[in-house]
């Protein structure tokens, strides 16, 4: 009946909410109309600050897409269901296995659920009660499937994302109830079923009921059976245009021999009988998803040529290969993107900086692979007049491009030979490019910028001169603005000034301008930690101040030409994760302002602090990591090295995470942690690997080389007159 009729309809055997004539939302959507809720706040009650949630997705209410149940049993746990882990789970977001008993050992990889009962109803049942505790607020949709069914996982996604959320949905393969004298139907498990969230909290509370009125022998019958009593809903193999294909696979049936339409446009199949079925099933399905995907490819193209006739450029502004955006291109010498030489055996670009190197690893494989490319392509195009073999690979040049992807140009030594055997040497070149693929969020712990940060100074006497400098940053952007971080200051006497401490204390000055700060800031204690050595170890002082700090502490190891500000200290916050990653940043080192400015100009513009410096990438000063973190690296250190602690005078803290932890090490240019040139100290009783880092930094934070060259060029005319 139309809904203009005198009698109103009922709501279709779907759950589906009536539309109007004109296709509008009808009575059953008026949730979707948007409707301003004003404030209010009763002025007689006192005020109550609201929690935020962690996440705005969980403030606005969005759930994940799809939840996928997979039953299973003791007898098929190591067989089937592995199948199934290997050919869909990598493709549905969430994927949990539920079985009645479960084995001893679990199959890698696989989250299992044990009911602790093998019958099938009980094994349904308790699903349905765990799904919706633990899933139920999660998720729009709930896919259920047993471990004999073969589900195209690209296709079941595409179908909910083309499905209204705000329906009572129970899809799938209907099937008529044993006796079949009713028009009700249940979905078949064999071949899975859809279930809407909004269905399975309606289904929920009728579950007991279910449980002890229903008697039938198969679940999926039960399931039905419960949903259409309580809730008057049948299965439906059709919704808003979706269709839900399946195909009963007969017994000993060859995938690849099947031609059916119905079973190439299936969603599901059902019964797999073994694991190499299964594994023939998603062979065959996925050269079909690679056959429509190339020919959509080829479409798509097609389309773009047609299309560039009619753009401003022409067919000139149709880049190579069709489909994948134009190469970058350099507005200045600066940007241009070099190109990396290579042959078959060696590298002519490496990493350590060295002019040739053997190609091995994953730069071999790559080159491998796309001269077997290139080949391929060649022997498409021209057979069956010709066909290629390679003799050699005279050059290869390949480069990165991140608007695009990988570049390769190759010059091949060929063999063609032609259909009558004749054979011909020649020199061909091919330009090919590997895109850039999807685009993956790597999935990273939960941080706050609330944590405190202890602040670690190391001091010796020739840093003197830069800590009143140092303090003042520090009282300014983090006590004057209550910033959650703190501050211990480390003295490193020499075994000579620590033996005449009680007559001059070398450091007496910046114990006055502490307890100055302290007055200044009643509620501040800035504590110090006396050190004596001749050889000023990070590794040996940082062993002192881990142990006088709780593990949860987050350090951060500075430099006295460190420039504290609350924008750094977030950022150390936000990229330090507790036993996951620690974060070394690389800071801005400012030029000297005689090389550079030469009495013209005294400071840098703030617009352009930038400019005149360069980012110190031989410093490792600085860190961010937590104590815990420390700890643990450090104790596989000891058991390394045994006694042998001269080890750790060549060693800074970069290099303890690096060796001796499984973290993340977050090594990055840091525009906020700028530094005033300052011509460093360096310590010739460190390793000499260190050393010769220590006085390369000298040397590049002197100028760059537009500035070198320009004071050269003055002082030669200076000295010609």
């Amino acid at each position: 009946p139309c809904l203009g009729a005198a009698g109103r309809a009922g709501p279709p055997a779907g759950g589906a909410q009536p539309e109007a004539e004109d296709g509008r939302p009808g009575q059953g959507h008026e949730d979707f109309r948007p409707r301003i809720v004003p404030y209010y706040r009763d002025p007689n009650k006192p005020y109550k600050k609201v929690l935020r949630t962690r996440y705005i997705q969980t403030e606005l209410g969005f759930h994940e897409r799809l939840f996928v149940a997979v039953l299973t049993s003791k007898a098929t746990l190591n067989t089937l269901a592995v199948a199934v882990n290997k050919t869909v789970a990598h493709h549905f977001p969430r994927l949990l296995y539920f079985t009645g008993l479960r084995s001893a050992k679990v199959p890698h990889g696989m989250v299992l659920v044990a009911h602790g009962d093998e019958r099938p109803i009980w094994l349904m049942y308790e699903t349905m009660n765990y799904i919706h505790q633990h899933f139920g607020s999660d998720y729009d949709w709930f896919y259920i499937m047993q471990d004999d069914t073969y589900a195209q996982a690209e296709q079941v996604k595409a179908l909910v994302t083309h499905l209204s959320i705000n329906q009572d949905v129970y899809l799938g393969r209907a099937e008529e109830f044993i006796g079949g004298d009713e028009q009700a139907r249940y979905c078949h498990g064999g071949f899975g079923y859809l279930l809407s969230r909004s269905l399975l909290l309606k289904l929920h509370p009728h579950l007991d009921s279910c449980r002890n009125e229903i008697l039938s022998v198969r679940p999926d019958e039960w399931l039905g059976r419960c949903i259409i009593d309580f809730l008057g809903i049948s299965c439906i193999s059709q919704l808003q245009g979706q269709h839900y294909h399946t195909y009963e696979l007969a017994k000993n049936a060859e995938p690849e021999k099947e031609e059916e339409e119905e079973f190439q446009a299936a969603l599901a199949v059902h019964p797999v009988s073994d694991v190499t079925l299964m594994y023939r099933l998603h062979k065959h399905f996925s050269r079909i998803q690679l056959e429509r995907a190339y020919q959509e490819i080829q479409e798509l193209q097609m389309q773009i040529r047609n299309l560039t006739s009619l753009t401003p450029a022409g067919e000139a502004g149709l880049t190579w290969p069709v489909g994948i955006n134009a190469p970058f291109l350099p507005k200045t010498r600066f940007e241009v993107i070099s190109w990396d030489y290579f042959t078959e055996q060696h590298l002519f670009s490496c990493p350590d900086g060295s002019p040739k190197c053997e190609l091995s690893g994953a730069s071999k494989a790559d080159v491998s692979d796309i001269i077997e490319s290139a080949l391929e392509q060649l022997n498409s195009r021209y057979q069956p007049s010709l066909r290629f073999s390679k003799r050699q690979l005279l050059n290869g040049y390949r480069r990165f491009d991140p608007t695009r992807g990988m570049e390769y140009t190759l010059d091949l030594l060929l063999e063609a030979v032609t259909q009558k055997g004749h054979s011909h040497v020649l020199v061909k070149r091919v330009s090919l490019v590997r895109p850039l693929s999807k685009v993956e969020i790597i999935p990273m712990p939960y941080v706050t910028e609330a944590t405190r940060v202890q602040l670690v100074l190391p001091l010796t006497v020739q840093d003197l001169d830069f800590v009143a400098n140092f303090l003042d940053m520090y009282a300014m952007n983090t006590l004057d603005t209550h910033d959650n971080a703190l501050l211990t200051l480390l003295f490193i006497y020499h075994p000579y000034d620590a033996q005449r401490v009680s007559q001059v204390d070398v450091f007496a000055g910046v114990k006055t301008m502490v307890g100055e700060l302290e007055k200044r800031y009643a509620e501040v204690k800035i504590p110090w930690i006396s050190v004596k050595t001749e050889v000023p170890s990070q590794v040996k002082l940082m062993d002192i101040v881990s142990k006088k700090h709780p593990v949860d502490t987050l350090f951060f190891l500075a430099s006295v030409w460190t420039e504290i500000n609350m924008e750094f200290l977030n950022r150390c916050r936000m990229n330090t994760i507790s036993n996951w990653q620690v974060f070394f940043p690389v800071h801005f080192q400012e030029f000297n302002p005689a090389l550079v400015y030469r009495g013209e100009q005294t400071a840098s513009s703030s617009t352009d602090f930038l400019r005149d410096g360069h980012f110190d990438r031989h410093s490792f000063a600085e860190a961010c990591f937590y104590n815990s973190d420390y700890m643990t690296a450090r104790t596989k250190l000891a058991a390394d090295i045994l006694d042998r602690d001269e080890v750790l005078e060549g060693m800074e803290v970069f290099d303890v995470f690096l060796h001796y932890s499984g973290l993340h090490l977050f090594r990055a240019v840091e525009p906020g942690l700028v530094q005033k040139y300052a011509l460093r100290s360096c310590n010739p009783r460190l390793s000499e690997e260190l050393y010769h880092r220590c006085v390369l930094s000298n040397l590049e934070g002197l100028a760059s080389r537009s500035h070198l060259a320009m004071a050269l060029f003055e002082q030669e005319q200076a000295n010609s007159t």
